[in-house]
């Protein structure tokens, strides 16, 4: 070993958000037979490295001029030199494989934890009541009613997945690989239901096919019918009825997926299929849909968890299925602790959904390999008979999802306009604007806190940390609203006895049956929608922007303000869109923890159609559209630019871990 070659020795560490260089100037070397001092009135030995004996396998020990108490020295296989064990540093092959060290903790990492909790504080409080009810009726349940809710909920889930598959896969295909007449135009028309509540669909199909409808009524006239017994018609408000009316507005999900994974898949797999003799059937069964599987079953699990969540269709055609059930036991049995249980059975389905969905997106990458060579689809073009087809169903979905149910509420608003468009309609509508606006800017800004921090400090903690947090738009309104009033109706109880007890004033609800608990459970519901457009949008700034505000002597906190808010405005700006427009239709957890006398669109439409009263909640419920379009011309134009960037040669990188920086490269 010697020591007379004059090299400095650095270390590779992770700080923030790059990767620096630290020097590391040893105080001290020894070797077995030797050692290497400090020469007289040199503090430390500076520019000096060991180079190790290849002949020789033990190590060095090595000493800093900054001793760290507890420092440990780390073996490297097949070289005798030593190493701190905090660098982190693996030799394999004679190569050098730096990892991250680990971050200390920190503020930002505190408030992430604890916004962690609070998210959980809902779904864990369901949890603890459902096994300590004040009066257990669980047997009581299950000898009763608890049998039918399952069936009902699994019969609706069944249902609802064949029709969205069915529409979505579809619809999907034809759009990718065909060209027939309107291709362009369904393109994005396909996503219009997404702008259309599931119970503002089924009260308009309700009025329209009931017995005294116009459907009905038209076809008595037209056949001389004048008794209900005379002919046969199909009953609207059936599992069958609500199966159809949450498959209608639900199938954009697969649609959306299914249509990204067609596009995704090279024109050659297909080709080379082709040429093994597979006819176009074969290609799509066990090529094309093989590929897309991931993507589409991410799809099914969302329409699932939205047709759990589901209460103003079910509860208006008289399912029962377990989110009726729940409000059944809570509010007409008075009993919160059955509620509860229905609840923490509701959170087993939502929880093999999210299963579902997380073993999708981690076999997605197995089916999609990007390695492989890529050419670009052509679309074949229908003619005669088939062109006909495929634009009616194109067509069909859009007409009964959108078309229909706009033209309905239309006619029905502009006839009662003058009835419907009062100062409490006014008032009401300002309550869901006000409401839903201030619960979108505290996700918005809890997302920013909890993508930065991750960030700043990407520890394994603060991954779990975040996903914790994003569990909230899996859990149906109905269980949000009880794992809200739990928590805050204990504390109220508390402070209001405490407050009597010592100073005889009565504090009365400062939380619960509040705007307060209101806002909460949209921030909590809607809280993943936020952190995954934010998130995306902070992915796609590089890193060495941070290192030179941070050279320029900015802190975490100024380059947050003054350098990623600027640039990720426009995804900022869209989670905010969304999680307004979510708030805007949110039914379940409304109904429950909106203040007395205190209404939103949502429920003031629900109170007029539960009471049969469809032109009078017409104008809400056009209102409650026409907010929905927003984010499906958003996706529209999302759509276009991707078009626009892969007809320019460019690629948007999005895989885990990478930034989201176009690859001019890409084939």
């Amino acid at each position: 070993m010697t020591a007379d070659r004059p090299v400095t020795g650095r270390v590779k560490a992770r700080w923030g958000s790059s990767a620096v260089y630290q020097s590391a100037t040893p105080s001290r070397v020894t070797w077995p037979g030797g050692e290497l001092n400090l020469p007289p009135g040199q503090r430390a030995l500076s520019n000096t490295a060991v180079h190790p004996d290849r002949h020789r396998r033990t190590a060095p020990e090595v000493r800093y001029r900054k001793s760290i108490p507890g420092l440990r020295v780390a073996q490297v296989p097949g070289s005798p030199m030593a190493i701190p064990a905090t660098t982190r540093r693996i030799f394999k092959r004679g190569q050098v494989a730096r990892q991250r060290t680990r971050p200390a903790f920190s503020g930002w990492s505190a408030l992430a934890l604890l916004i962690a909790f609070i998210v959980c504080l809902p779904i864990l409080s369901v949890i603890w009541l459902a096994f300590n009810p004040q009066e257990n009726i669980w047997p009581h349940l299950v000898d009763t009613v608890l049998a039918s809710y399952l069936i009902s909920t699994l019969g609706l889930m069944l249902g609802v997945s064949a029709g969205t598959l069915l529409i979505g896969i579809s619809t999907a295909w034809l759009v990718t690989h065909y060209e027939f007449p309107g291709r362009s135009l369904f393109n994005w028309a396909l996503l219009l239901p997404f702008a259309v509540p599931a119970y503002v669909i089924a009260y308009v199909y309700t009025d329209l096919l009931e017995y005294a409808g116009p459907v009905q009524s038209g076809l008595r006239s037209l056949f001389g019918w004048e008794l209900a017994s005379d002919y046969w018609f199909p009953r609207i408000r059936t599992l069958p009825g609500a199966i159809s009316m949450m498959v209608l507005v639900l199938y954009p999900y697969v649609y959306l997926l299914a249509r990204a994974a067609f596009l995704e898949q090279s024109a050659s797999v297909l080709e080379a299929a082709r040429v093994l003799g597979g006819h176009a059937r074969s290609r799509f069964f066990r090529v094309a849909l093989p590929m897309a599987r991931p993507a589409i079953a991410v799809g099914l699990a969302m329409a699932l968890m939205e047709t759990l969540n589901d209460f103003g269709t079910v509860d208006y055609f008289a399912v029962r299925t377990l989110t009726a059930g729940l409000y059944d036991v809570w509010l007409g049995m008075n009993n919160l602790g059955g509620g509860a249980q229905i609840a923490t059975l509701l959170l087993v389905f939502v929880s093999m959904l999210i299963a579902l969905e997380k073993i999708s997106r981690r076999h997605q990458h197995n089916y999609q390999p990007t390695a492989t060579r890529f050419r670009k689809l052509t679309r074949r073009r229908l003619r005669g008979q088939s062109a006909l087809l495929a634009t009616a169903a194109c067509l069909t979905p859009v007409l009964l999802g959108f078309l229909i149910p706009a033209a309905v509420l239309l006619d029905y608003a502009v006839q009662n306009f003058s009835h419907s468009w009062t100062a409490d309609f006014r008032q009401i509508a300002l309550n869901s604007m006000l409401l839903s606006g201030t619960a979108a800017a505290t996700a918005v800004a809890i997302g920013i806190l909890l993508s930065y921090s991750q960030r700043l400090r990407p520890t394994r903690l603060l991954r779990s940390s975040v996903t914790i947090s994003s569990l909230g738009y899996a859990v149906p309104g109905a269980v949000l609203a009880i794992g809200v009033i739990i928590p805050f109706a204990t504390f109220d109880n508390t402070l209001d006895a405490f407050m009597r007890e010592r100073f005889g004033y009565s504090t009365g609800l400062l939380l619960s049956g509040t705007v307060f608990a209101l806002i909460f459970a949209y921030t909590v519901r809607f809280l993943a929608v936020a952190y995954g457009s934010v998130d995306a949008s902070m992915r796609k700034i590089s890193p060495h922007m941070d290192d030179a505000a941070r050279s320029l002597g900015h802190s975490s906190t100024s380059i947050l303000t003054r350098v990623h808010l600027p640039l990720m405005k426009s995804g900022v700006l869209t989670a905010a869109l969304v999680v307004f427009v979510d708030c805007m239709k949110e039914l379940p957890a409304t109904l429950v923890l909106r203040p007395f006398n205190f209404d939103t669109l949502a429920t003031h439409v629900y109170q007029f159609a539960s009471d049969e009263l469809i032109a009078e909640a017409a104008l809400g419920s056009l209102l409650i559209v026409l907010v929905g379009l927003a984010p499906v011309i958003l996706l529209t134009s999302t759509i276009d630019r991707s078009r626009e960037l892969k007809a320019a040669g460019i690629t948007m990188i999005d895989q885990p871990g990478d930034t989201r920086v176009p690859d001019r490269n890409a084939p």
